[in-house]
């Protein structure tokens, strides 16, 4: 760990501060910390390691992150919203963990203080937020396992957008999977009950009722049953706003 402790020490911070502030930032306390050292190493600095030969900086943590992300978050919407299709799935994982939110989680956290580079800090592009958020990921993978990775995901990545979640990119792609989102969070019984269809063949309209824990929220009416479920779910959706939005 000597070339580690060199770049760390090189800093105006002691090592002792990025410990403590990283603990902060992960919610516990680091067992390995040169996984957490090499995960803000630019590859500007041309370090190698002497024992494989191989140059050290945060870009195979990136990778390995990158897919822990996936990972976690793929189970999470799985679970979360079982009325999801793949597409669906798909669409919401990817902007889930679009560049743009992984930059912004990599700028809430103030990631880039921690970095070490020969580069300006004012030349960096945007990416460099969510590239460093993903190796910080791939850090907490290789130290303490897959338990604390999805569990340094969930605070992190998904529970700030349990409702939100579904509104990344300023648009609701579906109400009635964020309504779904929201019951289940709140642990609220969520029924649609079909209470009539009529007309012919051609124009036959499906007539829905939004339930939650067995009040009538809201009533829908279209074309198909998904999607009379779907305009019962943003009507409940807007009965409800304030509630919602409020976590």
């Amino acid at each position: 760990m000597g070339f580690i402790r060199k770049i760390i020490t090189s800093r105006p911070k002691s090592e002792d501060v990025f410990y403590t502030d990283l603990s902060k930032i992960l919610g516990f306390k680091p067992k390995n910390i040169s996984h957490y050292q090499k995960a803000f190493v630019h590859r500007s600095i041309r370090v190698i390691d002497k024992k494989t030969g191989f140059p050290i900086n945060y870009e195979r943590l990136e990778f390995l992150g990158d897919a822990m992300l996936s990972a976690i978050i793929a189970a999470h919407l799985f679970h979360a919203v079982p009325s999801g299709d793949e597409g669906y799935l798909t669409q919401m994982r990817s902007k889930i963990v679009s560049r743009e939110h992984l930059n912004e989680l990599g700028k809430d956290l103030d990631l880039l203080r921690f970095i070490r580079s020969n580069v300006i800090l004012s030349n960096f592009g945007e990416n460099v937020h969510g590239n460093i958020f993903e190796a910080l990921v791939g850090a907490i993978y290789l130290d303490r396992g897959y338990a604390y990775c999805q569990k340094f995901i969930y605070k992190r990545v998904i529970a700030p957008y349990v409702v939100d979640i579904l509104k990344l990119e300023g648009k609701i792609t579906s109400y009635k999977s964020l309504f779904i989102e929201w019951c289940q969070k709140k642990k609220k019984e969520l029924v649609f009950e079909v209470y009539e269809d009529s007309g012919n063949d051609s124009v036959k309209q499906f007539s829905v009722k939004l339930f939650v824990d067995g009040e009538l929220i809201a009533k829908g009416r279209a074309t198909s049953k998904k999607k009379a479920e779907e305009v019962a779910a943003k009507r409940a959706y807007y009965a409800l706003q304030n509630e919602i939005t409020s976590g």
